[in-house]
């Protein structure tokens, strides 16, 4: 987690997106590494839920994730959060405001979606979004981004007051990989769906986008809410490093399985009597 998160003086523009901090192996071992943690996740996502549904624990893990497009945030729901039991996940995902949700606050549909306790909740893209594309393509006033940061600060606050663990990932990842990426979903018949031809105009915007997250680092990265960012031109290590930071805050929870409410060996006894 140290050589990802963000701390004072960080520059998102000297992140290598092509490097893999942390891991010195290459796809092969990655995918062995990944293998060997699901089953790792799987347990302690498990014995998370459990002290809820047994123990009323309150806790729960929020893991943010943003990205440009193609970045691989649908490949980590996919190959990441598929390793654990599907009940105990809650993911949302936030697309462009309906006209019920602009007529609140833009933390209104976020604040429905927090993750209930015992669970692991994702949001693919998330409340960053109103200070991100809203910022780049000017959709509020400037006034209205700045309260956003403040207001972003106070919500977080509040979750990790009721024993929300808060993972804000960005997936960082170069034009260059970005252009081979949109360029095999128009060369593979099964990946038409995935492309919009206003990733290209976003695409054209990157630099403004990446001024816009280094304002976001700067001004919502807190200790209770910290950011992750993971180089992810391989995508491989990008997936192997997000397994590893929900692990890490799991283990961190000092979790354990429930103690029954029951007498045991009683139940044993009703069931070998009938």
């Amino acid at each position: 987690m140290d050589v990802l998160r963000v701390r004072q003086d960080f520059v998102l523009a000297d992140v290598d997106t092509g490097s893999t901090p942390g891991f010195e192996g290459k796809k092969k071992e990655a995918e062995k590494s990944l293998d060997v943690g699901a089953g790792i996740f799987a347990e302690l996502q498990e014995q998370l839920f459990a002290g809820h549904q047994m123990g009323d624990d309150p806790r729960r893990i929020l893991l943010v994730l943003q990205a440009m497009d193609t970045a691989g945030k649908g490949g980590i729901v996919k190959h990441v959060m598929s390793a654990v039991d599907p009940q105990g996940v809650q993911l949302a995902t936030f697309k462009k405001p309906t006209e019920e949700e602009l007529a609140h606050d833009f933390l209104w549909r976020i604040r429905k979606e927090v993750p209930e306790a015992g669970m692991v909740g994702v949001f693919d893209r998330s409340h960053y979004e109103d200070v991100l594309i809203a910022r780049v393509r000017e959709l509020a006033p400037p006034e209205e981004i700045e309260r956003r940061y403040d207001a972003i600060n106070e919500f977080e606050a509040e979750l990790a007051a009721s024993g929300t663990v808060i993972i804000k990932v960005m997936l960082h990842i170069s034009m260059d990989e970005q252009r081979d990426r949109l360029l095999k979903r128009l060369e593979r018949r099964d990946k038409h769906w995935k492309f919009n031809p206003g990733d290209i105009d976003e695409r054209m915007l990157a630099p403004k986008y990446r001024e816009a997250y280094q304002t976001v680092f700067d001004r919502t990265t807190t200790p209770h809410a910290p950011w992750y960012v993971v180089p992810a031109d391989h995508k491989w290590y990008a997936r192997l490093a997000v397994q590893h930071l929900l692990i890490d805050a799991l283990e961190g929870m000092k979790l354990d399985w429930p103690v029954a409410d029951y007498d045991i060996e009683q139940q044993k006894a009703r069931l070998a009597a009938g």
